[in-house]
């Protein structure tokens, strides 16, 4: 029976929670890896400016995928043919194509698995097939949101995330660098994780979200920085709802990253793993090394973008 009385657990939480139609998993990759079993996907047609997990789970499911060229516009830049059984993978990258672009692409491949993982806030097309990931927005260990009508027919036991929450814990009462550590090894476990049902805890934490906030807050902080770096920025940017990060392309990104560093401010390399699979020459390696991803989530405001933009400009 359940128990009664005892100690007080964490509190339920129970505003609205954002997707909560959606299929709900443990993370991004094992909501890829539900569309490559659930619809018997041969081949996928994978952008190259990626991480590895993509490429680790179509491994993982004995799935050939091949690679294809994105432009200075995070559009195929080369006609992609897929034949039947191959699907297309679409990463909207940064926020910066709306459902009219995205609805287009699938007009033309047909065939496509859109990747919200970087556009939280944007609703997914009508049956097409649309992932979201939980920990790249709000203070979550994992959690994944999946749209498709495909069926997988397998029995999911449901994700426990209280052993993986000390480095969100830690974070918030010190530093990031003291539990860095704990954070690269979070994300590390995810290349093994079979497809789970998302936990209680972090579905628990998603019902606590004051989304609304956080979507405004993100584009205040977007247009504060866009204000102030817009004339230097080497993209070409639209101002898109509850944008992840963002993006601003110098020709020296590599070198300004290294020296915020030294001032405590961390922009990440999103996709190292380009270095490894592209040459200088290519785009999308220019894009990975020269790509600063400016932080413009909840926790800052206005005034910490200026800082931001000081130190970006100052580097």
């Amino acid at each position: 029976m359940r128990e009664i009385g005892g100690y007080i657990e964490l509190d339920s939480y129970r505003l609205p929670m954002l997707h909560e139609g959606a299929i709900a998993l443990n993370c991004g990759r094992n909501a890829l890896a539900w569309l490559l079993r659930a619809r018997r996907i041969k081949k996928l047609w994978i952008p190259k400016f990626i991480c590895d997990s993509v490429t680790e789970v179509c491994t993982r499911e004995g799935v050939a995928w091949a690679f294809y060229s994105v432009g200075w516009d995070f559009l195929p830049a080369q006609e992609l043919t897929p034949g039947e059984d191959e699907w297309v993978y679409f990463v909207n990258y940064y926020s910066q194509f709306d459902n009219s672009r995205i609805a287009a692409l699938i007009g033309k491949y047909r065939r496509v698995i859109v990747d919200q993982a970087q556009s939280y806030f944007q609703p997914p097309l009508p049956g097409v097939d649309t992932l979201y990931t939980c920990r790249k927005y709000f203070g979550v260990a994992d959690g994944a949101f999946l749209y498709t009508d495909s069926v997988l027919g397998e029995e999911l036991p449901q994700d426990e995330s209280f052993e993986r929450m000390r480095f969100l814990l830690g974070r918030y009462e010190r530093t990031a660098a003291e539990f860095y550590g704990e954070y690269a090894a979070n994300n590390e476990l995810f290349y093994t994780e079979p497809i789970k049902r998302m936990s209680r805890l972090t579905a628990n934490l998603l019902h606590g979200i004051d989304y609304a906030f956080v979507k405004a807050r993100r584009e205040e902080n977007y247009r504060t920085l866009h204000r102030a770096l817009g004339g230097i920025n080497g993209l070409a940017l639209s101002d898109q709802p509850g944008s992840f990060m963002y993006p601003l392309l110098l020709e020296n990104g590599a070198a300004i990253r290294k020296k915020l560093q030294q001032e405590k401010i961390y922009i990440p390399t999103l996709w190292p793993d380009v270095f490894g699979w592209c040459g200088e020459a290519d785009t999308e390696y220019k894009l990975a090394a020269n790509i600063l991803p400016l932080p413009i989530d909840q926790r800052y405001d206005a005034d910490d973008m200026r800082i931001l933009a000081a130190a970006v400009k100052e580097a």
